[in-house]
């Protein structure tokens, strides 16, 4: 079966699968059935991984679940719905502020306790959350659970992608990312129907229950985890000198306002389609994030193979006309599950071309590139808020697709401005000879640049809409690599 191996190239043995090789980090396993050590790591990491996408998905059930429960949650408190939903708007501000101020400030305390902090933080919050009985108590404790998220969700993209090898880091984040994924098709629909059938005030407490398990199990399985290096402030700012970058978060944060204007405000907008029954809007708020899994997936796909522009401008051109003739559809049921469908099909296919673009830019600041890109998010999460509530003051709930529609609209000029050619101005023209280099540079530096944007969008296609993605691309994530 092979001799022994040495102490510096030691393997561990594994039972080959029946007519499959074993595929490890570095290749195929031998026949003699030995894994490298990077493999077995992996399969070590496991446990670690399922740890973070358990804290993600707390996360992103706490960040989504008030759509589904604002009327309960507003009745509850004797508040109006708009107070309440102000308490999305604090808790996206506190994360946007906090979350690059503790990468500078916590950049040397060790990733497990930083996360097991923030894990206390966020069950802490949404006690205090859960068990108020007025709105300035509801808000105050959404903002401590936001300086959780804050401290928890960047960090746990980073350490996500030091647990495996490089080559693995993808599936690793995809794995992670997968709690945000079921945070939206399970988390928020089931915490729906529990506040529908129980009091809005469960959903919340267990939430805050299973903060703790995370927190314990993450000081227990993530010690050791190594500190990442300090990146300087000049090299964080350098990308928003570009003009191309700055097109690109400009659609992510239109994009982000146009679904979450319409999707806190889901209760009340689909009331006559639901007739109220909370268990009605957990299944069209389940269809929405099942059918963004399924959108993501291929809008991977078609962006590999027909190019970031035309996928996006096809994804906003569907979404500027679904939500201008959303209105039409919300007196029937099946109208507006068939609406919610294509609307989570395309909304997701957004994000993928997206980054995808701003990855391609300039592949080696790709991390920070992502990082503006993700504080763009959570800008536009906290603008939906005050901006829905303006439109329904105005026109009723029914106005807020179509302020999503114009919102669309601005993303989609927003990336096409970002996608013009850059003019190259004041410089020489150069010999034929030079020229041919500089072209065949520009290819291989496309093709590497491709090859890394399909790694990170594989680490984004379990994502289902922009409220989820906008949690998984760490805000300080180019403080962290």
């Amino acid at each position: 079966m092979g001799g022994r191996a040495s102490a510096g190239d030691r393997t561990h043995r594994i039972p080959l699968r029946q007519g499959r090789p074993v595929t490890t980090a570095e290749g195929p396993a031998s026949e003699s059935g030995f894994v490298t050590p990077a493999a077995s790591a992996y399969r070590g990491a496991t446990v670690k991984l399922l740890l973070l996408a358990a804290a993600m998905f707390m996360v992103g059930t706490n960040a989504s679940i008030i759509a589904g429960l604002l009327p309960e949650i507003a009745h509850g408190l004797k508040a109006t719905q708009s107070t309440v939903s102000y308490s999305i708007t604090v808790y996206s501000v506190v994360v946007a502020i906090v979350a690059p101020v503790a990468s500078i400030v916590l950049v040397r305390m060790p990733r497990a306790v930083l996360m097991s902090i923030g894990a206390v933080f966020f069950s802490a919050g949404t006690l205090v959350a859960s068990l108020s009985t007025s709105a300035t108590g509801f808000v105050g404790g959404r903002a401590i659970a936001a300086l959780g998220g804050a401290a928890l969700v960047p960090t746990a993209g980073a350490v996500a992608a030091t647990l495996v090898p490089p080559e693995r880091r993808g599936r690793a984040l995809a794995l992670v990312s997968l709690g945000f994924t079921l945070s939206s098709v399970l988390g928020a629909p089931i915490g729906t129907a529990l506040g529908s059938l129980a009091s809005w005030r469960l959903p919340m407490l267990c939430l805050a229950g299973l903060g703790i398990i995370v927190g314990i199990g993450i000081g227990i399985f993530l010690r050791g985890v190594p500190t990442p290096p300090v990146t300087p402030l000049r090299h964080r700012l350098a990308p928003l000198a570009d003009r191309r970058v700055l097109g690109g978060i400009g659609t992510t944060l239109f994009i982000v306002v146009a679904f979450n204007v319409v999707f806190i405000f889901s209760a009340s907008l689909t009331a006559d389609a639901t007739g109220g029954s909370g268990v009605l809007l957990a299944a069209l708020l389940m269809t929405n994030g099942l059918a963004g899994i399924v959108g993501n997936f291929f809008a991977g796909r078609f962006t590999d193979r027909f190019g970031s522009r035309y996928v996006a401008v096809i994804a906003l051109s569907v979404i500027i006309v679904l939500l201008a003739v959303m209105p039409l559809a919300l007196g029937s049921l099946v109208a507006c599950l068939v609406v919610f469908l294509i609307w989570g099909l395309v909304s997701a296919g957004t994000s993928v071309p997206v980054q995808y673009r701003l990855i391609a830019i300039d592949p080696d600041d790709a991390v920070v590139t992502l990082s503006w890109n993700s504080t763009a998010m959570y800008v536009g999460i906290a603008l939906s808020p005050p901006l829905g509530n303006l439109a329904i003051g105005i026109g009723g709930v029914h106005l807020t697709p179509v302020v999503g529609a114009v919102c669309a609209a601005l993303a989609l000029c927003s990336f096409l401005i970002g996608t013009l050619p850059v003019r190259e101005r004041g410089r020489r023209r150069r010999p034929e000879a030079t020229r041919q280099v500089a072209k065949a540079a520009r290819t291989a530096r496309r093709a590497e640049s491709d090859s890394l944007a399909s790694n990170a969008i594989a680490s984004n296609a379990t994502g289902s809409n922009p409220t989820a993605q906008g949690l998984t691309a760490p805000t300080t994530a180019g403080c962290e690599h």
